[in-house]
């Protein structure tokens, strides 16, 4: 297959780029590299089924050629990025979806949005099914990354109805690995890197709030899985094992063998408004329509991760 990943670049995308050209796939990354890295793909340069385009997919989306796939990926999911640039946040998962789908409708395609578990806001239903619609704020600051999802969602489905593009959405919980931005604010390289300098480690509030992590390979083999099944509808990837980022804290100084103090902080500014004080995904629907649920122990992903981040701060070991 021919396939074209938006966000080729960031995290979560080139790791895609990763598994598709193992499984024997031309692959297209496409990125502005606002957020994402060529050097998340330096490792691929050359490659003979591997090409890059630089683009910003708010923009008109020209590719020459056959596609059989478009993964959309593009997005400034966190914090610190949508925060700053919420006009982007807003246009990207607007305009780009708008310009994905119609490029997979052009091309017979199939399509795939990457959407969030941010969808849901902050749950009053717990743990998150599919068919929970959620508790977003919609002026409220976060609102711009997740209202910006959810319109990418209706937008997917409106393609799917009105033009029978083979659409699939899956909805991402917190997920982390390798490859991740030292500075982009989410907890696991947050946590890590304070960790590997010898810093305390900063927990907002009392450290009640949970979360579920994902390593990100778990992530594309669910991705993987549902673009070569049937299922139409959103799906929940993400690790149904919650826990307190309190723990998560004390599960960091485990793994890297750091003994951080951790320091708890109350900020009143925007990166806590709406904040969900839970967050754990149902994964009932992938276990049962993809045979699909986490392998990767967090632990062992953590490990993984804090080697990755080591090696890229130069801190020896």
């Amino acid at each position: 297959m021919r396939i074209l990943i938006t966000g080729g670049a960031g995290f979560i995308g080139s790791h895609l780029c990763d598994r598709y050209l193992a499984d024997g796939h031309e692959v297209i990354a496409m990125d502005n590299l606002s957020t994402g890295s060529t050097d998340n793909i330096a490792h691929l340069a050359g490659h003979p089924r591997f090409s890059f385009i630089k683009h910003n997919v708010t923009s008109y989306i020209y590719v020459a050629g056959p596609l059989d796939m478009v993964l959309h990926l593009a997005s400034l999911p966190s914090p610190v990025d949508y925060l700053n640039f919420p006009i982007q946040t807003l246009k990207v998962g607007a305009l780009g979806t708008h310009n994905t789908l119609g490029l997979a409708l052009d091309k017979g395609a199939k399509y795939f949005l990457a959407s969030t578990s941010e969808v849901y806001g902050d749950p009053l239903v717990h743990p998150q099914a599919e068919d929970y619609w959620g508790n977003v704020n919609p002026v409220g600051p976060r609102g711009v990354y997740d209202e910006s999802k959810r319109f990418a969602e209706a937008m997917t489905m409106a393609y799917h109805r009105y033009h029978s593009v083979d659409t699939r959405i899956v909805r991402i919980f917190n997920t982390y690995g390798p490859r991740m931005r030292a500075d982009d604010g989410r907890v696991v390289p947050n946590f890590i890197c304070q960790a590997l300098r010898g810093e305390p480690l900063t927990v907002y509030g009392d450290g009640s709030r949970t979360r579920a992590f994902c390593y990100v390979s778990d992530l594309v083999e669910g991705i993987v899985r549902l673009m070569n099944s049937d299922v139409e509808g959103p799906v929940n990837l993400g690790n149904p094992n919650e826990m307190s980022i309190l723990d998560f804290a004390v599960l960091i100084k485990e793994v890297t063998g750091i003994q951080s103090n951790i320091v708890f902080v109350h900020p009143t500014d925007e990166r806590v408004r709406d904040d969900p004080k839970v967050r754990c995904p149902d994964i009932t629907r992938a276990r049962m329509l993809l045979g699909w649920e986490p392998q990767v122990p967090v632990k062992e992903g953590l490990a993984r991760t804090a080697e990755y981040f080591r090696e890229k701060l130069g801190i020896p070991r």
